[in-house]
């Protein structure tokens, strides 16, 4: 745990540093003269984006049997994006939700299977936007050079898809090959046998979501969509509380650049590496001390605040629940 603190302060304190640099103390007073309005919307945005993914987990869930309650459901989304952003590349996030899925009576393979699911729901939604963002032309705006980065998310997010669909496709080629790997490895049969059962029942779990009415796939898929509008758009709101006018369009290609550049970055939430590219390219259109008053409100929203909010539901829900065990192990012991 207190290697997990250091990495947040850390990547808390790389964002102030790069914030500082660019706008230096003018954007502390800057921040100050900033309307609250905006940034009270835009922590109501997050909170209904916590209930939309709430929905959508229990209507994911409700296909395998469980039904979640939104009293389960909101507390258990929370705790994840608490993990996401106190993990680097929000690496985290998906083994929260997998444990505290199972903690709800959903097997583990197929906890997994509806994370990937949610996962790839959302790759599928984020290479449909880049379309509308290629036809609205980044609203005229072109400093932003057209197609590249849209090309370069485009090829991204269609790797990801396609690799997913050939895993599923060839899983028992792929199966076969990490045998052999094993074996190589001199990993015991037995244990061959069970990693090669959850392989499959992971698969099942994947079927069996996909299988469900097309018209709770489109619900889910809607819900999915509503999610990241709310969240991409809580900068334009932003941005326009600030006085400014920048375009929707360039405002979620920014977000879309700047956080992929977060997830190379070793620190959890990608402290330092957000904060820089998002200056650089938001100093197109906004003043330094601007442009770095509204990215640390939009910073605190979109990351500091699933921290703080997250926190208490993560503390609850998986910190105390290990103390139970590691007790009810050292009981066992004596």
């Amino acid at each position: 745990m207190k290697a997990r603190a250091l990495l947040i302060a850390g990547s808390i304190l790389a964002g102030l540093a790069v914030a500082y640099g660019f706008g230096g103390t003018a954007a502390f007073a800057r921040m100050a003269q900033l309307p609250v309005w905006p940034f009270a919307a835009g922590l109501a945005m997050i909170a209904l984006g916590w209930l939309v993914n709430a929905e959508r987990l229990r209507l994911l869930a409700r296909g395998l049997g469980p039904r979640l309650t939104r009293r389960e459901a909101i507390p258990l989304v929370m705790a994840t994006e608490f993990s996401c952003a106190a993990t680097p590349a929000g690496a985290g996030g998906p083994f929260t939700a997998v444990y505290l899925l199972t903690r709800h009576g959903v097997p583990a393979a197929r906890a997994a299977a509806l994370c990937t699911v949610d996962q790839l729901l959302d790759l599928a939604f984020f290479l449909s936007l880049l379309p509308l963002l290629a036809v609205l032309r980044l609203g005229g705006q072109a400093p932003i050079a057209l197609p590249h980065p849209l090309l370069l998310l485009a090829l991204m997010l269609s790797a990801g898809l396609a690799l997913a669909a050939l895993a599923l496709w060839k899983y028992r080629r792929l199966l076969s090959i990490a045998g052999r790997l094993l074996g190589v490895l001199r990993i015991r049969r037995a244990r061959r046998v069970r990693l090669a059962r959850v392989c499959l029942r992971f698969r099942d779990g994947i079927r069996l979501i996909l299988g469900l009415p097309p018209r709770r796939l489109l619900a889910v898929y809607a819900l999915c969509a509503a999610h990241w509008l709310l969240r991409y758009s809580i900068l334009f709101v932003l941005i326009r509380g600030a006085g400014a006018d920048v375009a929707w369009s360039t405002l979620v290609l920014v977000q879309m650049l700047a956080l992929t550049a977060g997830q190379l970055s070793l620190l959890p939430g990608g402290g330092g590496t957000v904060e820089l590219a998002f200056g650089a390219l938001m100093s197109r259109w906004l003043d330094p001390a601007t442009a770095v008053a509204v990215m640390l409100e939009w910073r605190f929203v979109l990351y500091y605040w699933y921290l703080l909010a997250g926190a208490p539901f993560f503390a609850t829900r998986i910190l105390r629940r290990g103390r139970r065990v590691a007790l009810g192990a050292r009981a066992g012991g004596a």
